[in-house]
């Protein structure tokens, strides 16, 4: 899809679901994304990924740094539901949300995730021509509220109990970031 210094992002292919299925494995990873009680083997990766709905309107992409496969990434236009819970049930612009993680440790706290969001935030504003974009990590997700902040997302709305991570429901922060 694009590239941006040493960062590439394109679609993901039906031979990612290995590579998928160890990250998402990996209890470094699942602390941040899906749970360490939610490892996903080969057929959930299948499932989750590739077999679904052909009405979601996901894009789902690999992350690769110098070429090497290291995370994760989708966007998708925010659905009216969504926009309520939100709250931008009356915001007549285009909303895209995003989530993303890098699977491979080694490339954490290495300024990989800033330039991630820097281009995706592009990608979206420019092509995509998206008015705003939103996220909703935890708020214990320090490391990636600071990077989403550095990168101009700003905390818009506090969702209590938002989202159901390892046995219990957790808050999580709206951050937004106007095109």
């Amino acid at each position: 899809m694009y590239t941006y210094e040493n960062i590439g992002v394109r679609l993901l292919a039906k031979e990612d679901a290995i590579i998928l299925s160890r990250w998402l494995s990996d209890p470094r990873v699942l602390e941040y994304y899906e749970g360490r009680d939610r490892p996903h083997d080969l057929d959930a990766v299948r499932q989750h990924f590739f077999n679904t709905s052909s009405e979601e309107e996901v894009t789902r992409c690999i992350i690769q740094y110098e070429d090497k496969p290291i995370g994760y990434i989708q966007y998708y236009h925010v659905a009216a539901d969504e926009r309520e819970v939100y709250g931008y049930d009356s915001f007549k612009g285009k909303i895209y949300g995003m989530d993303q993680f890098i699977g491979e440790p080694e490339y954490w706290n290495r300024g990989i995730g800033t330039k991630l969001i820097v281009s995706m935030v592009q990608q979206l504003t420019l092509v995509e021509k998206a008015d705003k974009i939103v996220m909703d990590p935890r708020v214990h997700n320090e490391r990636a509220i600071r990077v989403y902040e550095k990168c101009g997302f700003v905390k818009a709305a506090l969702l209590p109990k938002h989202e159901y991570h390892e046995g219990a429901y957790h808050d999580c922060w709206v951050m937004e970031y106007q095109a």
